[in-house]
């Protein structure tokens, strides 16, 4: 039997398998390691110092609204019991319209740009169900027969066929699904801000004035990419879309003009309708805020203002909140001293170890590959109680 040659072959032996790649192992030294501690601490701390200067340049003003909806159907300059949060001065809540008027204080003169959020809290939007909860193509605009659609829109994919649309008379169809369809969708933040009316500019003579916020351009440009007008109306269906698309069951109770389901002419235009968009953008926390609005022209002037709020979002079945966030940016965003705060901290923490380490070599210090220290260079006594704690067993003189 003739042996192949291969099979007695050895492996090769690689620089890799014998563990002799080149590498860089540096032998950390007081003379090494003391002069980094002091290089980080003086670029942390000065760096942390100017992100936090630049973030308390921010002017911002938070309110929440949450509680608007258990007070008076008045404004009382007066009232004692569940005073408004600051900087509220004062709020009224009308229970026919459903619209919370509140009045607030601007401290300072706000710079252009200036922009408007609103903040949740206690919302997880980063669910895993939830976050999936949509359709790509028929957000795009395509027309998706029921059947298609992703099934990550259950519950929120095909309407109860045989009902009624909200107070109307139109019946749902078999066959047809909500649009869009989803989680996210139905979910949707459905309070309507106003924008904010200047009434009094703390002067002797008062001003009325609207602040302007516009909501274009307050979307991600790579999400306008994802979404278009739906091209029902230009498919033979178009006869159908009051029965085949259904608006989420959350849209009809909180929008007038949905109330009634759908028609050709009232179709949500979502290429178009940005504040949509970036309530489609989940967000990673459960505490968030939502661009609203944006005025990059005009400077918001100080002085007291009053702001108009249809309140159709419930925020106390998840126990969360609601606010307004109104803010001017940096070159570095909004208003967060964290990092600043951070840098400093990391700093002025290198500064001191360097410091302690500085001290502790200086009065005892320790010579630089100094034999002595090695294991059989130690008394019998030491050398037992060395090896003991190096192989589990303690070792007996």
């Amino acid at each position: 039997m003739v042996q192949s040659k291969t099979a007695n072959k050895k492996p090769a032996n690689t620089a890799f398998k014998q563990q002799r790649l080149k590498a860089w192992q540096p032998i950390l030294t007081p003379k090494t390691v003391l002069p980094t501690f002091f290089a980080i601490g003086a670029i942390f701390v000065p760096l942390g110092i100017g992100l936090f200067m630049a973030s308390e340049k921010v002017n911002q003003v938070i309110f929440d609204y949450t509680a608007c909806k258990d007070i008076t159907n008045s404004f009382d300059t007066n009232r004692i019991q569940n005073p408004p949060p600051f900087p509220i001065t004062d709020w009224r809540f009308d229970t026919v319209s459903d619209v919370c008027t509140l009045r607030f204080d601007l401290p300072t003169d706000f710079k252009a740009p200036v922009f408007m959020y609103y903040r949740l809290t206690n919302f997880y939007q980063n669910h895993r169900r939830y976050v999936k909860s949509f359709d790509s193509a028929q957000l795009a605009g395509a027309v998706v027969p029921v059947d298609k659609l992703s099934v990550a829109c259950d519950p929120l994919r095909q309407p109860t066929p045989n009902k009624k649309i909200g107070k109307s008379n139109v019946i749902i169809a078999n066959g047809a699904q909500y649009y869009p369809c989803g989680l996210i969708a139905n979910s949707l933040f459905t309070d309507r801000i106003q924008n904010p009316v200047l009434v009094s500019q703390n002067v002797a003579d008062p001003l009325s004035s609207t602040y302007e916020f516009s909501n274009q351009g307050i979307a991600w440009p790579a999400d306008l990419q994802k979404f278009g007008p739906t091209k029902w109306n230009d498919t033979e269906y178009k006869d159908q879309i009051p029965t085949m698309l259904i608006p989420p069951d959350q849209w009809v109770e909180a929008f007038p003009e949905w109330e009634n389901g759908y028609n050709s002419t009232n179709l949500p235009n979502l290429q178009k309708w940005e504040a949509f968009q970036v309530w489609m953008r989940t967000a990673g926390l459960p505490n968030f805020r939502k661009l609203w609005g944006k005025n990059e022209v005009k400077d918001m002037v100080q002085g007291t203002y009053e702001i108009s709020i249809t309140y159709k979002f419930d925020v106390q079945k998840f126990g969360g909140t609601k606010s307004v966030v109104i803010s001017t940016i940096s070159f570095l965003g909004g208003k967060n001293p964290f990092l600043g705060i951070a840098y400093m901290t990391v700093g002025a923490l290198c500064i001191i170890l360097g410091i302690v380490f500085l001290i502790r070599h200086m009065i005892k210090p320790r010579k630089l590959g100094d034999h002595t220290y090695l294991s059989w260079n130690q008394p019998q006594a030491d050398r037992g109680s060395l090896q003991g704690g190096q192989d589990g067993n303690v070792v007996r003189s």
